[in-house]
């Protein structure tokens, strides 16, 4: 394939991935059809099947730029801070702020993505790109920390934080206040405990409850 069409392909996939995450604002995931995707784009409809074998590879498109803006985000944020909590913190309201756009979206998408057994879930094994690239994220956050902590926390906090996240994003989902202004502050209360959490965890006396407490992670997850 050429330069050229390779930029008309590229062209033409971003005209439908926009034109899908618009329908899916304003019409919601059930009622949009690729039919309807298709037409509003100006493609076939057997265009947008080469492109994209359904909506849920749609969906995962977007999970995974949203996640690539997300990381753009916090570049800067990460490198000037050294602290936890202050580079936690930031890299929570960075995808709240990035997120704003799709609020009413998620809304009405939510109930797709909270049903285990549907690809669209963020522990589903098709969007294991994105989440991997979150906890990826979240490995920077402690990684460039210089704050102290037991190093079998450090390995296991990662994937602890997104799964904070997680209880962020379903906290956002149904947050109404203006501006998620309640999301803003459930951040502003919930680092700093997490903070001192993780700061006592290298302490003689809390080692043990910290060893117990990753096994039965390490359980779970198992």
């Amino acid at each position: 394939m050429s330069e050229a069409q390779n930029s008309g392909a590229e062209s033409t996939r971003e005209v439908i991935v926009a034109t899908a995450l618009r329908l899916f604002r304003e019409r919601g995931f059930e009622a949009t059809t690729m039919r309807a995707i298709a037409a509003e784009a100006g493609v076939s409809v057997g265009n947008a099947y080469y492109y994209f074998s359904g909506k849920e590879a749609l969906i995962q498109t977007y999970y995974d730029r949203a996640q690539a803006e997300h990381e753009e985000a916090c570049r800067a944020l990460l490198a000037a801070e050294s602290g936890f909590g202050a580079r936690l913190s930031g890299v929570l309201r960075e995808w709240v702020r990035v997120s704003e756009p799709y609020h009413a979206f998620a809304v009405k998408f939510f109930k797709h993505a909270a049903e285990p057994t549907n690809p669209l879930s963020p522990f589903s094994a098709e969007s294991s790109p994105a989440r991997e690239a979150s906890i990826a994220l979240y490995r920077q956050v402690v990684e460039g920390s210089a704050d102290r902590m037991d190093p079998e926390l450090r390995e296991e906090l990662p994937e602890l934080l997104w799964l904070l996240s997680m209880g962020m994003v379903l906290f956002w989902v149904h947050d109404t206040s203006p501006g998620c202004a309640r999301t803003y502050r459930l951040i502003e209360v919930t680092v700093p405990l997490v903070e001192r959490l993780v700061g006592l965890s290298h302490l003689p006396g809390l080692r043990g409850i910290t060893t117990d407490f990753l096994a039965a992670v390490q359980e779970l997850r198992a």
